[in-house]
C-alpha cells in the first residue's frame, strides 16, 4: 500500500488574481518573494502541488526551511493547502498549490487611464459651464457696445441744415436792369449775405453740445470690473487684461476662466496621480 498517495487534481482554470503595485498585498507578496528560495518553491507549485518533505527535496533546501516560506506565502496569499497526504509513520501532511493559476502584478495603469477620463469629463462640463455663462454676459454687458453708434446717428441730422445754402443761389438771378446797372447790381449784394450766413451758425452750435455720447461708454468698464472682482483673484486678471485689449465680455469670461478651470483640473489630476 502506498503510504504517500497520489497528490489531488488541482483545477487551474479559475481566474487569474490581480495585484496592484501600490497596494498592501503587493508588499506582503514581494516581501514573501524576496528569496530565491521561496520564488523556486512558488514556481514548484505551480508546476505541481507538493507537501513541504517533497518540496524541499525539489528545490535542494532543509524542511524548516521549507516550511519557513511556505507560511510566508501562505500569508501574502500566494499559495494555499489543496489536499492531503500521510507520511511514511502515519502523519498527515499538508499538500500545498497556487492560490491563483496566473499571478499577475501591474502598475495600475487601467486606475490613471479611469481617472484621465473622469478629469477630462470634468473639463468638459465646465468648458460647457463657461460658454453658457459667457453667453450671458455677452447679453447683458455686450449690449453697451451699441451705444457709440446713436450718437454718431445724429451727425446726420446736422448735415441736413446746410442743404438749404443752394437756395439762396438763385436769388441775385432778378434782371431788374432800370436804368442804373451799379445800383441794381448794389442791392442783391448785400440782402443774401446777412440771412443765409446767421441761419445755420446758431442751429450748429446747440447740436455741437449735444455730441458729449462717449460719457455712457465709460460706464460699462467699471462694471466689468467690479464683476470681475468678486471672483478668484486670478480669474479676475485675466479677464481686466482681455478687456483692456477691446475683446468683448463674453469672450473674456470664457478664455480666462478656462484657463483657470484647466489649471484647477491639472493640479487635481497630478495629485490623484502622485503615490501615497
Amino acid at each position: 500500500m502506498s503510504l504517500l498517495p497520489s497528490s489531488p487534481d488541482v483545477s487551474s482554470g479559475g481566474d487569474p488574481r490581480v495585484v496592484d503595485l501600490d497596494s498592501e498585498a503587493a508588499d506582503e507578496l514581494m516581501a514573501a518573494l524576496s528569496s530565491s528560495t521561496a520564488r523556486r518553491i512558488l514556481a514548484a507549485l505551480h508546476e505541481d502541488p507538493a507537501p513541504p518533505s517533497e518540496l524541499a527535496d525539489r528545490v535542494d533546501t532543509s524542511l524548516q526551511n521549507a516550511q519557513y516560506h511556505l507560511e510566508n506565502l501562505e500569508d501574502a496569499g500566494a499559495i494555499e493547502v489543496v489536499g492531503t497526504a500521510y507520511s511514511e509513520k502515519g502523519r498527515e501532511m499538508s499538500i500545498y498549490g497556487p492560490a491563483d493559476s496566473p499571478l499577475v502584478i501591474v502598475a495600475g495603469e487601467q486606475e490613471r487611464a479611469a481617472g484621465l477620463r473622469s478629469a477630462l469629463s470634468r473639463l468638459f462640463a465646465g468648458f460647457l459651464a463657461l460658454g453658457v455663462g459667457g453667453a450671458v454676459i455677452q447679453a447683458l454687458f455686450g449690449g453697451d457696445d451699441a451705444a457709440p453708434p446713436v450718437g454718431s446717428g445724429a451727425d446726420p441730422g446736422s448735415a441736413a441744415p446746410p442743404e438749404p445754402k443752394a437756395t439762396p443761389a438763385p436769388e441775385p438771378t432778378p434782371t431788374p436792369t432800370p436804368g442804373g446797372d451799379v445800383g441794381a447790381f448794389d442791392a442783391p449784394v448785400d440782402t443774401p449775405t446777412p440771412e443765409p450766413e446767421s441761419t445755420p451758425a446758431p442751429r450748429l452750435t446747440p447740436e455741437a453740445a449735444e455730441e458729449p455720447v462717449p460719457e455712457p461708454t465709460a460706464t460699462p468698464v467699471p462694471e466689468l470690473e467690479d464683476a470681475a472682482a468678486e471672483g478668484a483673484d486670478g480669474l479676475s486678471a485675466i479677464l481686466e487684461g482681455l478687456v483692456a485689449g477691446g475683446m468683448s465680455p463674453g469672450l473674456a469670461f470664457f478664455l480666462g476662466g478656462a484657463v483657470v478651470l484647466t489649471v484647477v483640473v491639472g493640479v487635481a489630476y497630478l495629485r490623484a496621480r502622485r503615490p501615497a
